[in-house]
């Protein structure tokens, strides 16, 4: 089991059916809640950036780049936003360890190619929502 941090306006959140505007606030401290993860045991970490994937571009970068520098050795993989290989880079160079690409993933399939040879096993590929899986 792979634990979730979803973050929402620099909280972590749960949103109902996928809705930014009906969000449950679980903590506003995100690095705290990764700190009882890995006190708990968890071998891996997984972020979603809710705003930056609905906007975009990444939103809560800070947080995600505060978490992995809070738990160098701790596995994080991140996604939400991240649709050029400006934000891999500046994401892997922070300390995540795995990129999730989804949207960018459906739209551009060559770009997916491009980054997977470009960072060899920290590229991950998520089908979004909207792809109709999970409903």
């Amino acid at each position: 089991m792979i634990p979730a941090i979803d973050l929402k306006d620099g909280e972590c959140v749960r949103l109902r059916q996928g809705r930014m505007e009906e969000s449950t606030v679980f903590s506003a401290d995100p690095v705290a809640v990764a700190n009882q993860w890995v006190d708990a045991g968890c071998r891996r970490l997984h972020l979603v950036d809710l705003n930056g994937a609905f906007a975009g571009n990444p939103v809560n970068g800070d947080i995600v780049k505060a978490i992995a520098l809070a738990h160098p050795k701790l596995p994080i993989q991140i996604g939400g936003g991240i649709r050029d290989v400006n934000i891999i880079e500046a994401y892997l160079q922070a300390g995540v360890a795995y990129v999730i690409i989804g949207t960018q993933a459906v739209r551009d399939p060559d770009f997916v190619t491009q980054v997977c040879r470009d960072f060899p096993g920290r590229i991950i590929v998520g089908l979004p929502h909207y792809c109709g899986f999970g409903r």
